[in-house]
């Protein structure tokens, strides 16, 4: 089986960046984590044949991270000590990671579109992994893990596939014709 180099390179990228980010949270260094996310996703989008698609997608899903994460933080479940701009909020490193795994729904972790059960199986599994792993390295306490981790099954379990159903939408790698909004975008563009 053979891998091609741009998802060989965007798996790459997106562990550095992961690891970048998380270390960076933990050692007080938010914000050099952060701005290494932002280098990923920039090579992400100067790759992309269409970026505007993957623009879109890693906003979208940097949105969702806010408010989802915000919510796990208002609910007291976690707690990060660095990277904090609002009370109650989630810190900026981790809204920057929601837009680095956005980077992985169209090549990565494209092999997940177009089955929500094995998506949200998936997130079920691996979201609440991840934080685990966060948490293991420094990044985040948790009050109580068992529902904090619980927690993040449930919303990773419902978010997955979500972003992967929109990523099949706006997926900046494909040609503009394979997408389902690829009329809508033939039509802006006549009228820009």
């Amino acid at each position: 089986m053979k891998v091609e180099p741009r998802i060989l390179l965007n798996f790459v990228a997106f562990q550095v960046a992961w690891f970048a980010c998380v270390l960076g949270g933990a050692n007080d260094l938010a914000l050099a984590g952060t701005l290494v996310v932002v280098a990923a996703v920039g090579m992400h989008l100067a790759l992309a044949k269409r970026p505007m698609p993957e623009a879109l997608l890693v906003a979208a899903a940097a949105t969702i991270g806010l408010a989802w994460d915000s919510t796990v933080v208002t609910l007291g479940l976690m707690d990060y000590a660095a990277g904090n701009f609002a009370p109650g909020f989630a810190p900026y490193w981790i809204v920057a990671m929601w837009a680095l795994f956005a980077t992985s729904l169209n090549l990565s972790m494209g092999w997940l579109k177009g089955r929500p059960w094995l998506a949200a199986a998936f997130g079920a599994v691996g979201g609440p992994l991840a934080y685990l792993a966060g948490e293991r390295l420094g990044g985040l306490q948790m009050s109580d893990p068992v529902l904090a981790l619980g927690a993040q099954a449930i919303g990773w379990a419902v978010m997955l596939p979500l972003l992967t159903r929109l990523a099949t939408r706006l997926n900046g790698f494909a040609p503009a014709h394979a997408t389902a909004w690829a009329p809508i975008s033939t039509e802006v563009r006549r009228h820009v």
